[in-house]
């Protein structure tokens, strides 16, 4: 059996409320004070992890109550071993998910919370409102009565004044509060289409989460936050994902990063060999790997510096004479023939596959898949179900290989991003998360 580490999960009512910063605040405060802290991710996120990791110093894993089974929830708690404290962050607002479930549940940051044990702090945006903050906040704590709501921060708090008038209305209906931040414009982490860029392009990362950390501590009670924290059950232990192959040469660089640390991590435990290299710099992937992985990313941005990348091109090619390739979502657009930017400048690609992207116009993709293997692909046979995520912006112009899947999205709706394959390669839009149980 699992125990359940001790831990809070910092959500929100909605998007946007600030509470990534909170959570990176957080996690460095509490790691400045000698705690060992594991994050967590609840839902699909790429890139909120690498931050964790920034801020904590220990892996951040994903937890899925949509696209995971038990046993793979429960190994991925495991992760959090040797810890003082898990801090987990929310995706969306707290009870958002899908209609209907997945694997196990319907993927709310809630139902992470409830599973775990976890407490949960709401981060609530007061900015306009005051005692009527409160009502919020009792929605949040009363909708589902078997969540341990641990207390609220209150962000965007404009004066003296404006945080009595707030801190009266919880303290009627009995609502702690752990926090109060005032209105601070610099504290918005960057942004680009997918949300946040990633934590390695960030100009001065390591200075922005020390001043997140000296701003949570100099504005919440974190003595409190440490005491809000429970843990659950113990859980069943559990096994992460099998390697698709033993040694995977694994893209990862500006253009090719978006891989879930739970399967590496699983890849790794099984014994397989990652060998990672860059596209971007014109690198070829191990000559004796058995498996070529291209994850997502932005290759929209870096268009051009890999359709110039000959070594990177040669080495591919000779690669899936023999070998697999497979390539997510920005890795399946690098294996097609050509990919259209922004400003409707078309450059080659890989041309693995005949595949044919454009951002020219762009189409919002996002939302679960469910993907029932219609071919082979690496570490799955035909006849699998896959669990995944897709979140991108391109527009398919020409999809002309044999499809991979039949793909369906989280209410059973079938999508026309099927993935492709053509001889050893194969590729998907979709991010892949687990095996259907």
């Amino acid at each position: 059996m699992n125990n359940t580490p001790k831990g809070l999960l910092i959500s929100a009512p909605s998007s946007g409320t600030g509470k990534t910063t909170v959570m990176l605040g957080l996690l460095r405060a509490l790691a400045e004070d000698g705690l060992n802290v594991q994050p967590f991710k609840s839902g699909p996120d790429y890139i909120d992890p690498a931050f964790h990791r920034a801020a904590a110093g220990r892996p951040s894993f994903n937890f899925d109550t949509w696209a995971m089974n038990p046993s793979l929830l429960s190994a991925i708690s495991a992760q959090a071993e040797g810890s003082d404290i898990v801090i987990a962050e929310g995706s969306m607002g707290l009870y958002d998910g899908v209609a209907k479930p997945g694997a196990t549940g319907h993927g709310t940051s809630a139902e992470t919370a409830a599973k775990m044990g976890w407490g949960v702090i709401l981060v609530i945006d007061v900015s306009g409102q005051a005692q009527s903050a409160a009502a919020t906040a009792l929605g949040f704590a009363k909708y589902n009565p078997d969540l341990n709501f641990a207390g609220v921060i209150l962000n965007r708090v404009a004066s003296p004044r404006h945080e009595r008038l707030t801190r009266l209305g919880m303290e009627k209906h009995g609502i702690k509060v752990l926090g109060s931040l005032p209105r601070c414009g610099d504290l918005a982490l960057p942004e680009r289409h997918l949300g946040l860029i990633q934590a390695a392009e960030h100009p001065d990362l390591e200075a922005a989460i020390s001043g997140y950390a000296n701003f949570l501590r100099e504005n919440v009670d974190l003595e409190a936050i440490k005491a809000a924290a429970t843990g659950g059950d113990p859980l069943p232990a559990g096994q992460l994902p099998k390697p698709p192959a033993q040694r995977i040469a694994l893209a990862q660089d500006a253009a090719f990063s978006f891989t879930y640390p739970h399967l590496v991590a699983g890849w790794r435990a099984h014994g397989a060999e990652i060998i990672p290299f860059s596209p971007l710099a014109d690198e070829a992937p191990d000559n004796d790997a058995d498996l070529v992985w291209l994850p997502g990313g932005y290759p929209e941005l870096h268009a051009g510096a890999l359709a110039a990348a000959s070594k990177f091109r040669k080495a591919m090619i000779e690669h899936a004479k023999t070998r697999p390739v497979h390539g997510e979502c920005g890795g399946y657009m690098a294996l097609g023939k050509t990919l259209v930017d922004k400003e409707g400048n078309s450059h080659e690609m890989l041309g693995l596959l005949g595949l044919v992207t454009s951002y020219e116009k762009r189409k919002f993709h996002l939302g679960y898949r469910k993907a029932h293997l219609i071919a082979p692909m690496p570490g799955f046979i035909t006849g699998e179900a896959l669990r995944g995520h897709e979140f991108h912006y391109s527009t398919i112009l020409e999809e002309p290989d044999a499809p991979l899947a039949e793909v369906l999205d989280a209410e059973g709706n079938p999508v026309p991003e099927t993935g492709s394959i053509n001889g050893n390669v194969t590729g998907t839009f979709f991010h892949l998360i687990a095996e259907a149980s």
